[in-house]
């Protein structure tokens, strides 16, 4: 593959950036950005030798520039390497390369059982295969992705993967979510009666949901899209105190992918500093800001939603800690 870092800053540039704010204010992706990130090979990130921190930095490229983009970009990466690392064999050979080219694009669609707690989408049994019922409450690129990699928890506990197409009909209903920001992403709630899952599409079957604990490697992509919001908060401030502090804290994320406790300090750190930085950006730009358009409002909110987006508790509580000291004791 061609430099993937400097394709994506080419399609940033070119693409995404002109028209991230009618992007956001129209409330739609366009199609064209995704197929530009196709063409230039970039969906395939993962499923070759590319280095975690490649990869971080073509998403952070691509959230300075449009973060709804690399937002619904982002989530097929992790499906792509679920597949490419876990999938039985036959599977793998079927979904692998046409993920890697972009010609099956997949959501993410595993909050219903995948992690702690009640599981509100249950698989059950049903011959080599499984049903699902329930919803999952987050699916991201709907109308743009031809699959979801969606968790059903079995009543014994385990966690069903598998890849089912995106679309509405033969049980599946989907309800469309407001979001504080990237509501172009077109995020939906994903509802599920009695739907087949075949054997062939279960990508793996885990022992039990994901646990509580930061997981570094995951953690530090998520960080990516808030290291590109607050990269653009930079640029259209000209700060260079703000572009020192910015890379201080990537140097500490890209230092902390061996330990969870250093990653959920670093990744609190660029939470913390990119609703900093885009806050100063709104003062910056004065009493213009104040009108709901262009970027200053924009990065204020997307700041904000990404220091939710992916939290798990001991990273909302160090960031709960640097915003406001001791709330989160």
């Amino acid at each position: 593959m061609p430099d993937p870092i400097a394709a994506a800053r080419r399609i940033a540039t070119d693409l995404l950036a002109p028209a991230a704010e009618t992007t956001d204010q129209s409330g739609v992706l366009p199609a064209a950005n995704l197929d530009a990130l196709a063409d230039a090979g970039l969906y395939g990130l993962g499923a070759g030798d590319e280095d975690l921190l490649e990869i971080c930095t073509v998403i952070e490229v691509l959230a300075e520039a449009c973060l709804t983009t690399a937002f619904v970009f982002s989530q097929h990466l992790g499906a792509l390497f679920a597949v490419a690392t876990a999938a039985p064999a036959a599977l793998r050979d079927a979904w692998l390369a046409p993920m890697a080219r972009g010609e099956r694009r997949v959501g993410a669609a595993f909050t219903g059982a995948a992690l702690p707690g009640r599981p509100v989408l249950h698989a059950r049994p049903d011959g080599d295969g499984w049903r699902l019922d329930g919803f999952t409450p987050w699916v991201s690129g709907w109308g743009h992705i031809d699959a979801m990699h969606v968790a059903g928890r079995a009543p014994d506990g385990r966690v069903v993967w598998a890849l089912l197409d995106a679309r509405e009909g033969d049980g599946v209903a989907v309800t469309p979510l407001r979001l504080l920001a990237v509501q172009a992403s077109a995020t939906v709630r994903a509802t599920f009666t009695d739907v087949a899952v075949p054997a062939g599409r279960v990508t793996q079957i885990t022992p039990e949901p994901i646990g509580s604990a930061v997981v570094p490697r995951a953690t530090r992509t998520h960080a990516a899209l808030s290291l590109g919001v607050a990269s653009r908060c930079a640029t259209l401030q000209a700060s260079e105190r703000l572009a020192a502090e910015l890379e201080r804290v990537r140097a500490q994320l890209d230092a902390a992918l061996d330990d969870p406790e250093a990653m959920t300090q670093a990744r609190a750190a660029i939470a913390e500093l990119t609703i900093r930085a885009a806050g100063a950006l709104l003062v910056h730009a004065g009493a213009r800001a104040a009108v709901a358009d262009g970027a200053p409002q924009r990065l204020v909110r997307e700041a904000h939603f990404l220091s939710v987006f992916g939290s798990r508790a001991p990273i909302k509580a160090a960031i709960l800690e640097r915003l406001y000291p001791s709330a989160a004791s």
